[in-house]
């Protein structure tokens, strides 16, 4: 059963850095989201031990915190012996042996909201079509920040607009295990052959998709059975590799049904095709 507790932004990140290591060939790659001046590296892929967690980058400190300030890659082929950066970070890079490093910002909207990192220990380097690779990668993430910016901007309209309509709803911790509770019963149900245990556990995700929270009173939208399953595990993190693990279906098969759900919902992206959703009833 997929945990509605590990955050989707954090996912995000994680997969980002997975990627940057895969795309340009860096053996050691790590990241995290700015946040008022500071990026906090919560990801890392190749790492020997978790030192690199420690990272707390200040604008204009070390190398990536140049990159936040001038809102572009930084590299240097031998990081402790540069003298164009500030060291306060030696000990952390140092924990990783690092020799070879890039900082690449992830700028939204001439904000950085993110800073991605490669790095080398030695006897490699990359050649020098890594920096394509890179901004491959940061175009990406963007879109994904900026979708994950439009799913918050609605789910805060769809919960304010809940509460206004219905002062008793649920508090966020319980909403959160009726939503996962919700996602397990579809998950099993489509792995149920029996079609009395199966109509009996529709009938049980139909109660719990209404708890708390009564349909608004919209056009109708048909979504198939499957159309929903994903939906319901989108709707607590799960990223399309693992609702295709879950259900049994390749990964160009999920997104298919992503796409037609959120033409059906009118929206843009799954985080708005789940908010939707949930506006309509269909799921909690």
């Amino acid at each position: 059963m997929m945990s509605s507790a590990i955050d989707p932004r954090q996912r995000l990140l994680q997969e980002a850095v997975t990627e940057f290591s895969r795309a340009t060939g860096f053996p050691v790659t790590f990241g995290g989201y700015a946040s008022e001046g500071v990026t906090a590296v919560t990801a890392m892929s190749g790492a020997h031990g978790e030192g690199l967690l420690r990272l707390r980058v200040a604008n204009s400190r070390g190398l990536g915190g140049r990159a936040m300030v001038e809102h572009r890659p930084r590299f240097t082929r031998d990081y402790m012996a540069s003298r164009n950066i500030s060291h306060d970070y030696d000990a952390e890079i140092g924990s990783e042996s690092i020799v070879m490093l890039v900082a690449v910002p992830v700028v939204v909207n001439d904000e950085t909201r993110a800073v991605l990192y490669g790095g080398t220990r030695g006897g490699f380097s990359p050649d020098g079509t890594f920096m394509r690779a890179a901004a491959a990668v940061r175009r990406d993430l963007v879109r994904e920040i900026l979708a994950a910016d439009e799913g918050d901007l609605l789910g805060e309209r769809s919960q304010q607009l809940d509460t206004e309509l219905h002062p008793s709803v649920l508090p966020g911790p319980v909403l959160e295990e009726l939503r996962s509770s919700h996602a397990e019963v579809r998950r099993i149900a489509a792995e149920t052959t029996d079609p009395v245990a199966r109509a009996r556990l529709a009938a049980l995700e139909a109660r719990l998709a209404g708890i708390g929270h009564d349909p608004l009173p919209q056009v109708d939208v048909h979504l198939t059975a499957r159309e929903v399953d994903v939906l319901s595990q989108a709707a607590i993190g799960a990223t399309n590799a693992e609702i295709g693990a879950t259900f049994g279906i390749a990964e160009s098969t999920v997104k298919s049904y992503l796409k037609t759900a959120m033409g059906k919902l009118e929206s843009s992206t799954r985080h708005a095709a789940v908010a939707a959703a949930r506006g309509r009833g269909l799921i909690p």
